[in-house]
């Protein structure tokens, strides 16, 4: 079963700004010192790789999920947006080609690309094991940290095992959360729930000192209604892909390496060229690293 992240339908509409351009290097500059990434990435260098031979490929059929916001969903208008969304169609405008965006559900995305319905699935979809049995991918495009949570009241700053032993710690039980916290953690009491959420909701009624999960999620819900802006981040960001994956790509065909090395192509593009940057902003401007 394929696996992805969690974030709250409630942000269909909400109105985000942008806060600020953040713009990585491209192959004939010079990084500038001044200016911080706002994600750890694969494309950090200098060097990009030569444009591959897009022989063939005149049109990318892309397929996604239609109610996973701000990633992808239906506006108020009905029309199909999101941070997903306007990266295929940046993808398409770096390689010069047609875009097809087509929405199904969440179950459907693999079967489409196995049976030739789409090219590529562009839906948040985890690099993990299980997915690479059915499908190939490109390079991560996205990739989240976990953190840890405290309410705001509360004197916790300094996360560190030595620091935190003894503190409970609610996390999403058999996640790679709960594996991290077994490995690092040994001496603070692990709290598992059935889902996130509910660890979330124990941590607001202070039935727990901290939570520890994906900071995406954690970002949003300190910003939605449910937390009643309870909560905050305390300590550092986490990444670690043997227990929180090797982060998000794009799903194609297994076999098809013409169409993964054109889109590798496209996405180093996309950061070279600032328009990466610009959609993180837009879509995500609450820091979570």
């Amino acid at each position: 079963m394929m696996r992805r992240l969690a974030a709250p339908v409630g942000l269909a509409l909400m109105v985000l700004a942008i806060a600020g351009a953040v713009v990585f290097a491209a192959q004939a500059q010079a990084p500038n010192p001044q200016i911080k990434p706002i994600v750890p990435d694969a494309w950090q260098g200098d060097a990009y790789r030569p444009k591959p031979d897009l022989k063939g490929i005149k049109k990318i059929r892309f397929i996604t999920d239609s109610d996973y916001p701000p990633f992808h969903y239906y506006d108020e208008v009905g029309e199909l947006t999101g941070f997903n969304i306007d990266l295929a169609q940046a993808i398409c405008e770096v390689l010069g080609v047609e875009c097809q965006i087509v929405a199904t559900n969440w179950s459907s995305l693999i079967p489409a690309i196995e049976t030739g319905e789409a090219d590529a699935a562009i839906a948040s979809i985890r690099i993990m094991a299980e997915a690479l049995k059915s499908a190939d991918f490109t390079l991560r495009y996205y990739a989240t940290p976990a953190r840890f949570a405290a309410r705001k009241e509360s004197e916790i700053t300094d996360i560190r095992p030595e620091t935190i032993k003894g503190l409970k710690i609610g996390v999403a039980k058999e996640s790679g959360h709960e594996a991290y916290l077994k490995t690092f953690f040994p001496g603070a009491p692990i709290a598992a729930f059935d889902t996130s959420e509910a660890a979330q909701r124990a941590l607001k009624e202070g039935a727990i000192d901290l939570v520890f999960a994906d900071g995406v999620s954690l970002a949003f819900w300190f910003n939605g209604v449910e937390s009643e802006r309870c909560c905050e981040f305390r300590g550092g960001p986490f990444l670690d892909s043997r227990f929180f994956g090797e982060g998000v790509g794009i799903a194609v065909k297994k076999g098809n390496r013409n169409l993964v090395q054109a889109l590798n192509y496209a996405l180093e593009q996309v950061h070279a060229r600032g328009t990466y940057e610009e959609l993180f902003l837009r879509y995500f401007p609450m820091n979570f690293f």
